[in-house]
């Protein structure tokens, strides 16, 4: 899609993006605000962030980005992110729950210490799952959105050295899966999962470990170029179709083994060979006909019910903020 075409599409939407003050949340806010979103950069990284803010807006020379500064690992946090949307530029049309950690990527060499295992969780999964939960507040008060999730290649196949890793990118697929119904909201989540890509996460091991296994692998490994990650989440917007799907980007020229493509997703190669579109489907689950029958007989009503409820939350949400 040209950027032309972009702009009628994104032009005055506004996106909230966590993990934005550099990497791959940054390269995104710079694609939304080149095509006339505003963006709310939400991180720890305050200077960064703020730096980050300035120079959008001076490029734009209008106020197109702010930035607040948001530890996933707290609904407070989260809160005053969202609401710095609705408060500077009237609502939320576009989620990007980015923000990620490779510390403590590997389970086993991580010491049998509560608070060391914890962070990994809490900022990968819990972090996307809390925003997403947020994100939906709003959403349903804005009459619909898009939710965008950051998981990684990691997220749909296991790395011996990236156990720990690998579980918090397996949960945020699944997760991303287990929300098509918001469609009913006029709601839309969707996943991405990049191979490496030119980000801080994977120099971790270059710091702590010059000479480990993982730098190596890192080193040997192609990269992704950033504009295909980029050009990838605005594909999610763009496709109105898509929900509780992801998005596997590879570099140019890479392919991945058919023994490596898990059952249950459907891969469709896209035209420039770049990257793959897997549409999640629901993979054999081995339960006898009746019960998947009764079960799709029910779903009608879970979702009728899940929807009510979330209508009433978003009211009673705005009640109390």
């Amino acid at each position: 899609m040209t950027l032309e075409k972009d702009t009628l599409l994104m032009r005055n939407n506004v996106a909230v993006i966590t993990g934005a003050s550099r990497g791959i949340g940054l390269a995104v806010a710079t694609a939304l605000v080149d095509r006339g979103a505003k963006v709310v950069i939400g991180d720890v990284l305050r200077e960064q962030g703020e730096a980050a803010v300035k120079s959008l807006n001076e490029k734009a020379n209008a106020k197109v980005a702010i930035f607040e500064f948001c530890d996933v690992r707290f609904y407070k946090d989260i809160k005053a992110l969202f609401m710095a949307a609705e408060t500077n530029f009237g609502g939320v049309d576009i989620a990007i729950l980015n923000a990620g950690v490779g510390t403590n990527g590997e389970a086993f060499s991580v010491p049998m210490d509560d608070e060391a295992e914890r962070l990994i969780h809490e900022i990968n999964t819990l972090g996307v799952i809390k925003g997403a939960k947020v994100a939906t507040m709003h959403m349903v008060k804005r009459g619909g959105g898009v939710i965008i999730n950051t998981s990684s290649v990691a997220g749909i196949g296991g790395a011996p050295t990236l156990s720990n890793y690998c579980a918090t990118k397996f949960a945020v697929v699944g997760f991303t899966r287990s929300l098509d119904h918001l469609q009913a909201l006029n709601i839309r989540a969707n996943v991405v999962c990049p191979y490496w890509c030119d980000t801080e996460i994977i120099r971790i091991g270059d710091k702590a470990r010059p000479t480990s296994a993982f730098s190596s692998v890192i080193e040997a490994s192609p990269k992704v170029d950033m504009d295909i990650v980029v050009d990838t989440f605005l594909q999610c917007i763009r496709d109105k179709a898509a929900s509780g799907s992801g998005l596997k980007v590879l570099p140019l020229n890479f392919h991945t083994p058919p023994s490596y493509i898990p059952s249950g997703v459907a891969y469709l190669a896209m035209p420039d060979g770049h990257h793959v579109l897997p549409r999640t489907q629901i993979p054999p689950s081995g339960r006898s006909e009746e019960l998947e029958n009764a079960e799709a007989a029910f779903r009608p009503f879970m979702i009728e019910s899940t929807i009510n409820r979330l209508k009433a939350q978003s009211e009673e949400y705005f009640k109390n903020v």
